[in-house]
């Protein structure tokens, strides 16, 4: 179906909408105010987050499924009011388990929602520059942080926490809300003007699996343990970063801070970067690097004494980590199709999940057991992207054999 839609400008406001909810990640500039307002312990506080992370396949599942019935705009103005008022109600909160349904729940269900729904649309909207479509939505996403950190810090410094959440969400809301009314679903069946689809997608046998039939192929188990595998090891880095930078090299809070900002500024590049990269190269290729890359950059932190090291490290796992999440939408909609694309992406999202849940666990477990160093963390993953990169050649058989299997032509019954 061809039919004229400005697909950039869709692109733009989505990504607009995920530097909003992006913002879900600027928590540890919330969480030790936070601390002081309802004379709590840290971990208390950082249990809102901890419910933010593991509630996260929920809404990317709903948030899909409306995707995927032409409702992209109707489930970011749900999911945008959920994120704003979350925000909002944080700010008014008297103790910490408020929190956790406020910016736990309320806040992760609206975040979640909203991030399917941009993330969906867009890739339905790009079949033919998927891979960039995906990173630069999802640098928006990434890089919500770099963009509201420093804006959130002033507004704390002088207004106070509670406030500056309030603040923020009614921001939020207004432009999340204003951005979706730019925002148009993908028609089904659409083919960008000038494009040609590949013949294997004009197939009449065309692949449009449901998730209850996808989660039965092994195809999806690899694909889901690749997706935790790659983003295993930067959630080890995003949770401890500027610990790491304090114990292990010996930076100030403030110097370890900036390293934050590198960590976040590369994540959000990466997402860019290796998406479209793996368009001229193929996403298997392009996983098979990252996967080494990751591996020679834990080598490079665990053997370093010097900041130069430390930035390099950083850098680099920082550009995999966002490669990670700009590549694997493409990837589902590549393997499973795009008619539910949105539940599907989500289902799969579980292995992003399962990253968030063990990467800090991992790192926190290895370095109180080593007096605070994180060195035997950084083997651990080193070895575990080296069984992703083992993986990539099993992925890389089954699509063969996919393909092969698509192409030939069916024995006469």
């Amino acid at each position: 179906m061809n039919v004229e839609l400005n697909r950039w400008r869709i692109l733009v406001a989505s990504t607009l909408i995920n530097i909003c909810v992006g913002a879900i990640y600027a928590f540890s500039i919330f969480a030790l105010p936070l601390t002081k307002v309802f004379d709590a312990t840290m971990p208390e506080i950082m249990m809102a987050f901890t419910i933010n992370a593991a509630i996260s396949p929920i809404p990317m599942i709903l948030g899909g499924k409306l995707v995927d019935k032409g409702g992209a705009k109707i489930a970011i103005l749900i999911g945008g009011t959920m994120f704003g008022l979350g925000f909002m109600l944080s700010g008014l909160v008297t103790a910490p388990w408020m929190l956790y349904i406020t910016y736990g729940v309320i806040t992760g269900l609206g975040q979640g929602i909203v991030y399917s729904a941009t993330i969906g649309n867009s890739v339905k909207l790009f079949p033919d520059k998927r891979g960039l479509a995906a990173g630069i939505v999802t640098a928006g996403y990434g890089g919500g942080t770099i963009v509201i950190a420093p804006i959130a810090n002033a507004l704390i410094a002088s207004n106070g926490v509670q406030p500056t959440l309030i603040a923020l969400g009614i921001v939020f809301l207004v432009i999340i809300l204003s951005c979706s009314l730019m925002v148009k679903p993908c028609p089904v069946g659409y083919i960008p003007q000038g494009w040609t689809p590949p013949a294997a997608s004009t197939n009449k046998g065309a692949i449009n699996i449901p998730w209850n039939e996808m989660v039965k192929k092994p195809l999806f188990y690899v694909i889901a343990s690749m997706f935790l595998i790659g983003a295993l090891s930067g959630m080890m880095v995003t949770s401890n970063a500027s610990i790491i930078g304090q114990t292990m090299f010996g930076l100030s809070a403030a110097t370890a801070a900036l390293f934050v900002s590198l960590y976040s500024l590369s994540n959000c590049l990466g997402r860019v970067f290796w998406g479209a990269v793996s368009d001229k190269i193929g996403r298997t290729k392009c996983l098979m690097v990252i996967y080494l890359v990751i591996a020679a950059m834990m080598l490079t932190i665990a053997l370093s004494t010097s900041v130069v090291g430390f930035a390099v490290a950083i850098f680099g796992i920082g550009l995999c980590f966002g490669g990670t999440m700009g590549i694997f939408p493409s990837i589902v909609g590549e393997k499973f199709g795009m008619k539910y694309y949105g539940v599907n992406y989500g289902v799969t999202f579980i292995g992003y999940s399962g990253a968030a849940f063990f990467g800090p666990r991992i790192a926190n477990g290895v370095a109180a057991a080593n007096n605070g160093m994180f060195t035997n963390a950084f083997y651990i993953a080193l070895v575990i992207s080296l069984v992703g990169f083992a993986l990539t050649f099993i992925f890389k058989a089954m699509e063969n054999k996919l393909l092969t299997r698509q192409t030939s032509p069916k024995k006469a019954a």
